[in-house]
């Protein structure tokens, strides 16, 4: 009996390269009834995942395998005698010890090959050379773990092979559609109120992990998802640290079964997006990356030299320097320097501002002069310019003279008859700056435009007026800016008439701001508590108290005039 034919060993690559194809698992080959395959051995099916398909009847595959393909045989390359017992033609029987041996060797270096090669699973064909499958090539492959698949006479591999690409079909089909849908749902996030915990938190729940901003010292700004272990935890700050500090703009790593992302958002942002998931799918680094971008745009910073400016303006306040003197170094989008400015005060609708967010409210407002310490979220706005004065009729040339004749004055031409009306009427001058308006999830409070030497004046106007937008629900809350009575009176004596007549609770200033708040909301009870933050009993008991201390009646309109004329001078 001839010997068996071993394969040759050439050089095995240390990693097989993979289709970038999406796979699909065993077990989805194996449930298709029309298929009837059936596993022999090997690990769980659903986690063998599938690249492809190929017929092959080499004695060494390997060199035609490019990784993660289901190989489908018939036998035909088994030598004889090695598959005693399972062909057609088996051999005798003095033989059969022989045969075993010498197909024990060459099924095992057949297994070995494909297992080198990065195969996924074997096909067997049981039909028209074999009647079932070797004892020998099942052993083979339990010894290196390679999962094998009877195919039935009925089922031809041209068929597996249809079936595993339609599977793919689909499963690409899937992928599309789910990196489709991510990419609406983190635009829609980044178009909420705040943008930055939204597209963590719907990039954390599309990945099923954790998603992470880190800033410029490493810190983590925000993060959405669930934490990953220790372990995980400090090996993907540890990797955003590596991106910051070197010319990739992204990493990856495994750690305790988790894998780890990063992406470097922009250049010299020094911001870095941390993603940690228990599994990592095809489309999940495109859905990572469009979170990215968006995180770079919500995080970008202008570095011009405005900048440098606004930091000479604060250096000079510092220093001692009076608002008006540095306001022309705080300048706007548009170049131009801005006599009168708007103060805006604003709370989110829900939660609590974050630096992003309120960036993104000032952007939206046209500023980039914004407070987010606190609750409150402040923010200077220039105000738009005055309007042009209208141009005055050219002087008469009449000298005086009543009965001359009127100048006569050039037709104009009309716009049918003019062949270019472009050349005639000139592109519309840009859109004037709009004062601040209303921001979807924001409540705000707005100044009048004032001065820069009367900023902490529509500092305090703004924040009167947040408070009276939340007390009444509405979105937005303008400072009234008009003529009154109480301007008839002079500075000097209605000061000292205010403090006068306020001096009983000017030392407690809980009682003046609820009696402040209290008459501004003509003196609703609920409206109040909401604006103070505090309860209705508390707002009757604080405002009883003023009665008392006051010796007023506070339900005579009259009294409740005059106490606000003083709360105005105070």
């Amino acid at each position: 009996m001839p010997e068996p034919v071993v394969p040759s060993r050439p050089v095995t690559p240390a990693t097989p390269a993979t289709p970038p194809t999406p796979p699909v698992p065993l077990a989805a080959l194996l449930a298709r009834e029309d298929l009837g395959l059936r596993q022999v051995t090997g690990g769980p099916a659903a986690d063998v995942t599938v690249h492809g398909a190929h017929t092959s009847e080499m004695s060494d595959p390997y060199p035609y395998l490019l990784g993660g393909e289901l190989l489908l045989t018939a036998g035909v390359h088994i030598p004889p005698g090695a598959g005693a017992g399972g062909g057609r033609d088996g051999g005798s029987a003095d033989g059969a010890g022989a045969g075993c041996d010498a197909g024990a060797g060459y099924f095992d270096a057949y297994v070995a090959r494909i297992v080198a090669a990065g195969g996924a699973a074997l096909g067997f064909g049981v039909a028209p050379v074999h009647d079932t499958v070797p004892a020998e090539l099942v052993a083979a492959c339990e010894r290196h773990g390679l999962p094998l698949v009877e195919v039935p006479p009925r089922t031809t591999f041209s068929g597996v092979a249809r079936a595993v690409w339609q599977l793919m079909g689909r499963a690409r089909t899937a992928e599309l559609r789910r990196v489709s849908e991510a990419q609406q749902a983190l635009a829609a996030a980044a178009a909420r109120p705040d943008p930055v915990p939204s597209v963590l938190r719907r990039l954390a729940g599309r990945l099923d992990g954790r998603a992470v901003l880190y800033g410029p010292e490493g810190a983590e700004i925000a993060a959405a998802g669930r934490e990953p272990a220790g372990e995980a935890r400090r090996a993907l700050a540890g990797l955003a640290r590596f991106v910051t500090g070197h010319a990739s703009t992204t990493a990856t790593d495994t750690v305790a079964g988790t894998r780890l992302a990063v992406y470097a958002l922009g250049a010299g942002q020094d911001f870095v997006l941390g993603v940690a998931a228990p599994q990592r799918e095809p489309g999940d680094h495109t859905i990572a990356s469009v979170a990215a971008v968006l995180l770079s745009l919500l995080t970008g910073e202008q570095r011009s030299g405005t900048g440098a400016a606004r930091s000479s303006a604060l250096v000079r306040l510092l220093l001692g320097a009076r608002p008006e003197e540095v306001a022309p170094l705080l300048g706007t989008a548009d170049g131009e320097d801005r006599a009168h400015w708007y103060v805006v005060h604003a709370r989110p609708t829900t939660g609590t501002p974050d630096p992003i967010s309120a960036s993104a409210l000032g952007a939206a407002l046209g500023s980039p002069l914004v407070d987010p310490a606190g609750d409150v979220v402040r923010v200077l706005v220039p105000a738009p310019p005055a309007p042009a004065p209208a141009p005055r009729p050219p002087a008469s040339t009449s000298d005086g003279d009543p009965d001359a004749p009127a100048p006569r004055t050039a037709p104009t031409p009309r716009a049918a008859a003019d062949p270019n009306p472009a050349a005639t009427n000139p592109s519309p001058a840009p859109a004037p700056r709009q004062t601040p308006a209303p921001q979807p999830g924001w409540t705000l409070g707005v100044s009048v435009p004032v001065a820069p030497d009367e900023w902490p004046a529509a500092d305090a106007q703004a924040a009167r007026a947040l408070a009276r937008a939340r007390a009444t629900r509405v979105p937005l809350v303008r400072h009234a800016d008009r003529p009154a009575l109480a301007d008839l009176v002079p500075d000097g004596e209605a000061e000292a008439h205010a403090r006068a007549l306020l001096g009983p609770i000017a030392a407690v200033p809980a009682l003046t701001g609820t009696l402040r708040a209290w008459l501004s909301l003509h003196g609703s009870w609920d409206r109040t508590a909401v604006a103070l933050s505090v309860h209705r009993n508390t707002v009757r008991q604080r405002i009883a108290r003023c009665a008392a201390l006051l010796d007023a009646d506070l339900d005579d309109p009259d009294v409740r005039m005059e106490l606000w004329f003083a709360l105005r001078r105070t």
